[in-house]
């Protein structure tokens, strides 16, 4: 109780100097606008043209000594932090009591001098001060900084602050980004814009958050996916178009989910999956590259190596190395009794390509650590797939995996409208069976199909799994500016 009322009456002390600024006519809150001419990395790493010049600077209060009639404050601006030399005898007397009561988390502008101290660190000798806003709160106290992850991710706000390297991780996420684009624009592919409320849920399995058109007064689907939507696009004529955005799906979280997410998908027409594997890899280690500067990480104590080529195997080839089990060669029901030895789920309506792809979920992914794609995919599990032309059961389609995870999902395009109709057909069927992941009819999309939709190779990247890879952060989190929480009770 003790600790709360001592908090309590240090908030009210901030509002206190608040008020005797708002009486003395320096309300910080009424200042618009402070003139920089400078910032603290480029005053440390070229010192040379900076020294003895006169600069002007802002940022926030991260310490502050004040010992007699001088003080010193370190000042976090964009860049980072440089120390403030503030002494009576050059801003005066009237100036120097107020500044003597600013406090740590406190936004303030400098303008004075570069210089080096005896101890030889570059600092900026204050000749003007100005109280550009108040804080109202306490910062967590700079030795042990925002440790508490939960409260980290609530307020990103105070974790840029007081973390350093939280902002390093986003300032090279942008970074991932922006070679996204720049590889895929290099190509020329057209990045698009595609709807994100659908009236329909396809393009992926997975659980939609549903919300209602009230004008229309229809229910509608936040976006799952939009392979449909960009497979339009090549139906309409273009050759390569890509989308990076959000994603919604209503499903667990973890470290690797986050209901919200960012993906991008591509699709190119008169391509493969094979052109699909080659782009994957090669678009993975143009970011790693741009990113580290190498294509050999270390992710939490992990070596990685991302150069291209990537290992190729077949997921039944590495189910039945793992379990001895060759489903292919088992009837429906021969399956589901080797599924249940092996504790897999039996659902009535599970065939033998779900059981191939549950054994591969439960026995395989664990092993692939170093990148890897894995190939063919049973034809249950891909309704929007081409089928491999020298066995039907499987798919064209592959999944690439690093750390044990999937990043990217990738295969030739199923352009066959009457082949897609009965896939869709049996989606719906495995709905009305309880499969409330599986997809709609979407008869516009199969309209689609029967005018024409050529040759096609689409792939879809997790961007929030990449950047932690080639960020080494933990969660994915730690790589959501703002990740979904679940609201605290007080």
């Amino acid at each position: 109780m003790s600790e709360e009322l001592n908090l309590n009456e240090l908030l009210q002390v901030r509002r206190d100097k608040l008020k005797q600024l708002q009486e003395a006519g320096r309300d910080p809150f009424k200042i618009e606008k402070y003139e920089r001419d400078a910032f603290s990395a480029a005053i440390k790493e070229d010192f040379e043209k900076y020294e003895d010049k006169e600069v002007s600077i802002a940022g926030r209060i991260m310490s502050k000594r004040i010992q007699g009639k001088a003080g010193f404050i370190d000042l976090l601006d964009r860049d980072g932090r440089i120390q403030c030399y503030v002494r009576l005898d050059r801003i005066g007397e009237e100036e120097f009591e107020w500044f003597k009561k600013v406090d740590i988390g406190d936004i303030m502008g400098i303008k004075g001098v570069v210089f080096k101290t005896k101890v030889g660190e570059i600092s900026v000798k204050a000749n003007e001060v100005q109280l550009l806003s108040k804080s109202l709160q306490i910062l967590p106290e700079k030795f042990h900084g925002l440790k508490d992850h939960d409260l980290r991710y609530r307020q990103r706000y105070v974790d840029l602050i007081v973390n350093p390297g939280v902002k390093e991780t986003f300032i090279k996420r942008n970074l991932i980004t922006k070679a996204v684009r720049e590889f895929l624009d290099n190509k020329g592919y057209i990045e698009v814009d595609t709807p994100t409320l659908n009236t329909i849920v396809g393009g992926a399995s997975a659980r939609p958050f549903v919300t209602h058109h009230n004008s229309l007064d229809i229910d509608m689907y936040m976006r799952i996916a939009n392979e449909l939507y960009l497979k339009r696009l090549i139906v309409g004529g273009f050759d390569g178009v890509y989308e990076m955005g959000k994603m919604f799906r209503n499903e667990g979280m973890s470290v690797k989910h986050n209901p919200e997410y960012t993906a991008m998908e591509v699709y190119v027409a008169y391509e493969d999956y094979e052109f699909m594997m080659e782009l994957t890899e090669n678009l993975v280690a143009y970011c790693c590259e741009k990113a580290n500067g190498t294509l050999k990480i270390n992710y939490q104590g992990t070596e990685l190596d991302l150069t291209p080529p990537w290992r190729r195997a077949s997921m039944h080839d590495l189910v039945q190395e793992k379990t001895g089990v060759d489903f292919y060669a088992l009837t429906d029901e021969e399956a589901r009794a080797e599924a249940k030895r092996l504790n897999l789920d039996v659902a009535d309506h599970l065939t033998v390509g779900h059981f191939v792809n549950e054994a591969f979920e439960a026995f395989c992914e664990a092993d692939l650590v170093q990148p890897t794609f894995v190939l063919h995919h049973p034809v249950e599990v891909s309704p929007l797939a081409k089928r491999n032309p020298d066995d039907p059961r499987i798919t064209n389609r592959f999944e690439a995996f690093i750390n044990t995870w999937e990043i990217a999902n990738a295969f030739s395009e199923l352009n066959d409208a009457i082949d897609q109709r009965g896939r869709f057909e049996h989606q719906v069927a495995q709905r009305e069976a309880g499969d409330d992941e599986a997809q709609m009819m979407d008869e516009d999309f199969i309209n689609a199909l029967e005018v024409g939709l050529p040759p096609t190779g689409g792939l879809g990247v997790g961007i929030d799994r990449m950047i932690m890879l080639l960020t080494d952060s933990p969660s994915i989190r730690d790589v959501i500016l703002f990740p979904t929480m679940k609201p605290e009770q007080n």
